[in-house]
């Protein structure tokens, strides 16, 4: 944070990583949401149809997708694919003594590499997340319209019934802070791997573990800390 603010942020290399982490998340992302909300919405709809509410489907569907799939999938995708990839690349140039020449040149190697992989990841983790939702809520209609007798236009108008703005900004932040999280868990252990090759693919298989574990414990506060303040209102 401090080298973020103090000294010139490489935009470039932001740019190029953003892009990386983009390309290697979207696809698992929605190969992922789509049977995951497919799923849920669905047996969230059999208990509707049984009490003759299949017409709320929608506010179901939005409370599911916008307050956890959404960040859930982003937690799955941005910490396997994107932290991974970062550790990857990272871990190779520290066995290759990349690490250590920049260092001989006097090039500090967290703000040339790890605070523009850190920021990519926490921006792509938020759009990541606003994409999900929109996939999860497209997939929730088709099979809640379509396959089991919802009206299209109670849906729609549904959606906003439990889920509001504070929602989705809730679910924004925990992406936010998803994104920050693997990214500091993919940039340390690349910059701590040793060993030669078989070290680095340690290190991507300790980023996957470490990562899971910390983002699941960030939710859980995040959405403890949210109902507290929000059952306050």
């Amino acid at each position: 944070m401090r080298l973020l603010v103090l000294k010139r942020f490489q935009f470039r290399e932001f740019v190029d990583q953003a892009w990386f982490i983009a390309t290697v998340s979207v696809g698992p992302a929605i190969l992922v949401a789509i049977p995951l909300c497919v799923i849920i919405i669905f047996q969230v709809n059999q208990l509707l149809v049984q009490i003759g509410a299949i017409d709320l489907a929608g506010a179901g569907a939005a409370v599911a997708v916008v307050r956890e799939i959404g960040p859930m999938v982003s937690v799955l995708v941005v910490a396997g694919a994107g932290a991974t990839a970062i550790c990857a690349d990272l871990g190779s140039r520290k066995i290759r003594d990349e690490i250590d020449a920049m260092v001989t040149l006097g090039i500090n190697p967290i703000h040339r590499l790890a605070v523009p992989r850190i920021v990519a990841s926490v921006v792509v983790a938020v759009a990541l997340n606003g994409f999900v939702s929109i996939v999860g809520l497209a997939g929730g209609y088709y099979f809640s319209v379509v396959l089991q007798g919802a009206t299209p236009g109670l849906f729609v108008s549904n959606l906003t019934l439990l889920v509001g703005t504070a929602d989705f900004v809730t679910s924004e932040i925990k992406a936010a802070v998803f994104g920050l999280l693997a990214g500091l868990t993919g940039c340390y252990l690349g910059l701590n791997a040793k060993g030669g090759p078989k070290g680095v693919g340690e290190a991507v298989n300790q980023t996957v573990v470490y990562a899971f574990m910390l983002l699941f414990a960030a939710n859980s506060i995040i959405t403890m800390i949210y109902f507290q303040i929000h059952g306050t209102h």
